[in-house]
């Protein structure tokens, strides 16, 4: 029996954990120009970032397409940037 109370808090530690991390991930647009970020999916350009910046995600969303739009934010600082095409991201 005291194994179950031992393992369940720390089963319940493991998830949380990952489901804090954020991936980590680097803008990767074939196109060769800078990304576009946005205010939200789809929406006003606000500035771009240039191939190979790193980037966490802090949500993934669908717009009406189904296609998939995600959050970002810098890794080195924390600063929240805007909306990117998840597309055109690596994350790993």
């Amino acid at each position: 029996m005291r194994k179950l109370f031992f393992a369940a808090p720390m089963r319940l530690l493991a998830l949380g954990a990952s489901a804090m991390a954020q991936p980590r991930c680097r803008v990767m647009d074939p196109t060769g120009t800078p990304l576009n970020v946005r205010t939200g999916p789809g929406g006003t350009i606000m500035t771009a970032l240039p191939n190979g910046v790193l980037v966490a995600v802090v949500e993934q969303v669908q717009d009406a397409k189904g296609r998939a739009w995600v959050h970002i934010k810098t890794l080195d600082d924390n600063v929240t940037l805007g909306w990117v095409y998840r597309e055109f991201i690596s994350c790993f």
